[in-house]
């Protein structure tokens, strides 16, 4: 089972897009295609630069397309929903059991509220997520009538996540327009994640350090 084959499926592609218009109705940043796809290639690209073989980074690029689909059933646990979600589809698809647990574990342990990095994969899944703040996740056009979390998404102009050479770091470098977004704001709502982040780069044998606007915060 490959990335490629996930990404072509048309039921796994209407759960996202359903799941996505639940949080359309609840105001949230947009967690669709652009969302889990960038989440996917970004955690293929942590265990690759880390040296994990080609079928660790497949498994790690799959959890990261689907680690969202249990917004489609609620919210609130998501992760735990979502990982039951994945575990049907992809045990209908016949896809081995040990890459099945290591995916439905990765999916149930990505969100900040009671995720854990168990594993390889399930670190670079918890760091690809939470990495991605950006401008363009923002769908509401009133910038009058932003919250905290569309002031803080839509301050950020640039974000990427870089593992060093020696591969003993890995770097989140967000630039933020303070016109729009505190760097206080960002903490308000991000401290958690970037505690999760921290220890999902333990897990990989890595040290987090947050960077925005040329200045270590973390």
């Amino acid at each position: 089972m490959t990335y490629e084959e996930i990404k072509a499926n048309s039921a796994i592609n209407t759960y996202i897009t359903r799941a996505d218009e639940s949080l359309v109705a609840l105001g949230f940043t947009e967690h669709s295609f652009a969302h889990v796809t960038r989440v996917a290639e970004t955690a293929g690209y942590i265990l690759s630069e880390l040296g994990y073989s080609e079928h660790d980074v497949e498994l790690a690029k799959i959890a990261g397309y689907m680690h969202d689909l249990g917004n489609l059933v609620n919210r609130i646990d998501h992760s735990q929903s979502g990982a039951v979600m994945a575990f049907r589809i992809l045990d209908n698809m016949n896809m081995p059991p040990e890459d099945i647990a290591t995916i439905v574990t990765a999916i149930g342990n990505h969100d900040e509220g009671t995720g854990v990095p168990v594993n390889a994969v399930s670190a670079a899944l918890i760091l690809a997520d939470k990495s991605d703040v950006r401008r363009s996740r923002v769908r509401n056009s009133d910038i009058s009538a932003f919250d905290i979390h569309d002031r803080v998404n839509y301050s950020v102009k640039k974000s990427k996540l870089k593992i060093n050479e020696e591969h003993t770091i890995v770097k989140l470098k967000l630039e933020i327009d303070t016109r729009y977004g505190s760097i206080m704001d960002y903490f308000e709502i991000f401290l958690g994640r970037m505690v999760m982040c921290r220890k999902a780069a333990e897990k990989l044998g890595l040290q987090f350090r947050l960077i925005i606007n040329e200045q270590q915060l973390i």
